[in-house]
């Protein structure tokens, strides 16, 4: 059983081949030669690429080491999404999302009801969905939530939804796969958006979808190959040489988000501060049970909307964008999309790979001007 920097400097690797690179290039291609019958590994640039087949690998690596499992690629986490809740639900079935999940679920809720299928939602606290998996065909999990940061209980909800006879999906877009792995907690699917901490640089858009049962995995890929949503090549190979410094990335990551965590604890202006690994966040319990690192996103409320534009403005060492999970910190005042429960002043903070003392100094100052500009927080 080799370790979490093991595995992730490893994964999907091929088998040396003299004078050969160790990962090898993007393969380019449309089509490839097909002598006979139309059968084989790669035939056309639609269904399969080896460029897709070493990274699906190594993703199955890391969100399934003690098991096989099957990754299939997409070209955004979005397209992943899709893929699970459209190529099993059908007219007339149920699917159960989370109400305080990522904000494009409704655009997903509303062509869900488009066909005919009935979408129930319970916030992620507290295992409300357990309340609504009667006759479910699938129940949809983000934990932890985003943006709000709340945990659930995978043991549990996959426990119940299975003897309901619904299938389990995992966002498991914040954790990663070296903070939780959903598959080993119950579910049947482990989902995420590739585009923000798996690839870590914030430079490419990449989704996949993890699983165990062949004939899920199957379903899955056929719904790929009919909509197209496949990632380029190019995307995949970057994707894959990302993976090498997973486990570096999240280490480093998880211990500025501490960090940082614990000085926003001690600000008045700062309020609803979430973060998992925080001994105070009423998550953490939980979260200590069900995953191994706690990730980046660290979230709280500043006084108004007007405060927190000061605050995102007076940063320097933080990039005022959306997305989360990169190397370089990045902070968005969250309201200004609409869709999501929170307030004007609430902040969604992505902590990135800097040294600690320089990124608190520099929030810490930001915030103090940020209220000096009012005449300083009251």
């Amino acid at each position: 059983m080799t370790g979490d920097g093991t595995r992730s400097v490893r994964a999907g690797l091929p088998d040396p081949v003299a004078y050969e690179p160790t990962l090898p290039g993007p393969v380019f291609a449309a089509h490839f030669h097909l002598p006979g019958e139309a059968s084989g590994p790669y035939t056309y640039g639609r269904d399969t690429n080896p460029t897709w087949t070493h990274l699906e690998r190594a993703i199955a690596e890391l969100e399934s080491p003690d098991e096989s499992a099957e990754a299939i690629v997409f070209a955004s986490g979005m397209a992943a999404v899709s893929a699970v809740l459209l190529s099993q639900a059908r007219s007339g079935d149920t699917v159960v999302l989370p109400e305080d999940g990522y904000q494009a679920l409704a655009l997903i809720r509303e062509q869900l009801e488009a066909y005919g299928i009935e979408v129930r939602t319970a916030p992620t606290a507290g295992d409300a969905q357990l309340a609504h998996l009667a006759g479910a065909k699938l129940l949809w999990i983000e934990t932890p939530s985003n943006p709000g940061l709340d945990v659930c209980d995978v043991r549990r909800l996959a426990r119940a939804a299975h003897e309901a006879g619904s299938l389990v999906a995992v966002d498991n877009t914040l954790a990663t796969p070296l903070g939780q792995r959903p598959l080993g907690l119950g579910a049947d699917f482990a989902v995420a958006s590739g585009t923000k901490g798996l690839t870590g640089h914030g430079d490419l858009l990449l989704g996949y979808v993890v699983c165990r049962a062949p004939e899920l995995a199957a379903r899955v890929r056929k719904w790929r190959k009919v909509v197209g949503a496949i990632p380029g090549p190019m995307e995949a190979w970057l994707a894959h040489r990302s993976l090498a410094t997973l486990h570096l990335r999240a280490d480093r990551q998880a211990e500025n988000a501490l960090a940082l965590a614990q000085a926003l604890a001690g600000r008045d202006e700062v309020t609803h501060l979430r973060y998992p690994g925080l001994p105070s966040d009423p998550a953490h319990r939980l979260a200590s049970a069900q995953m191994r690192r706690f990730g980046c996103v660290v979230s709280f409320d500043l006084p108004d909307r007007a405060f927190a534009e000061r605050f995102l403005e007076a940063l320097r060492l933080v990039d005022d964008a959306t997305s989360f999970g990169s190397v370089r910190s990045t902070a968005e005042r969250r309201g200004r999309w609409g869709g999501d429960a929170v307030g004007e002043g609430f902040i969604r903070f992505s902590v990135g790979a800097e040294d600690a003392p320089d990124l608190i100094a520099d929030v810490e100052r930001a915030l103090d001007e940020a209220g000096s500009a009012c005449g300083g927080f009251r």
